[in-house]
């Protein structure tokens, strides 16, 4: 049994509804983060309420999630969370306040285990959008649970518009991924959560996760074939508005 922060969070449901049935993978929303490069955008805004392209940040992500029908959607708030939960309010999203301290990446997941209701879930961040098909279903499509711990949906570096830094990963030909260049992780991935006992308690990373399974190469990539952007600072916006509009090549 995973040894969960409790201490630290508070559940409150955006929809109150009956149990209902889960397919195979609830959804993690990663929606707690400050923000800060955005600058003034997100001074009286949480990041995931930013618009692009005249709707929220994070409505672009729920359109992904409704269309590809996955199990229930989770979505964690600290910055600023009552705008956040005011707007999730009649969808089927249950929100999660971290407090008093934000939990990162790793952290979050844990904190919302009980109310994901899963050992291997989906985990997606809500700045990033995506040009091509949804990448949900073929994430979900080349899962194989014998083989992998994780899976990431990955973006070969020339399809990553307005990607700043170095890559993140590479790739064997059978998918296995290794530290190193020509992959830009998405932000999207199935993830096992049965190693999260052996992280320290509190705040961490997933990257520290993804670390143990690289080391049993049991970390795996699928790469995505259309274009990708993630929004971390303004000129982001523009970017990912020319990438939805199909003005990126």
């Amino acid at each position: 049994m995973v040894d969960l922060p409790t201490q630290v969070t508070r559940s409150t449901p955006c929809k109150v509804e009956d149990e209902m049935p889960e397919t195979p993978f609830p959804v993690m929303l990663f929606a707690a983060g400050f923000g800060t490069r955005m600058g003034a955008l997100t001074k009286d805004t949480p990041k995931p309420m930013v618009k692009v392209a005249g709707r929220p940040m994070i409505d672009h992500a729920l359109g992904l999630i409704e269309t590809a029908q996955t199990g229930r959607v989770v979505a964690n708030l600290h910055y600023k969370p009552d705008a956040l939960r005011s707007h999730l309010e009649g969808r089927n999203v249950t929100c999660i306040l971290e407090t008093p301290d934000i939990l990162d990446t790793g952290g979050g997941l844990r904190n919302a285990l009980p109310t994901l209701g899963a050992t291997t879930v989906i985990t997606m961040n809500s700045d990033a959008f995506w040009a091509g098909p949804n990448p949900l279903p073929l994430l979900m499509a080349a899962w194989q649970p014998e083989v992998m711990d994780a899976l990431l949906m990955c973006v070969p570096s020339d399809r990553a518009v307005g990607r700043n830094g170095p890559d993140d990963f590479a790739a064997d030909p059978a998918g296995r991924l290794q530290r190193g260049s020509g992959l830009v992780y998405g932000g999207l991935q199935i993830i096992k959560t049965d190693l999260m006992s052996q992280m320290p308690p509190g705040a961490f990373s997933l990257n520290r996760l993804w670390d143990v399974m690289l080391r049993q190469d049991r970390l795996f990539g699928t790469s995505y074939p259309g274009h990708w952007c993630d929004v971390g600072h303004p000129e982001g916006i523009t970017l990912a508005e020319d990438l939805l509009a199909g003005r990126h090549v």
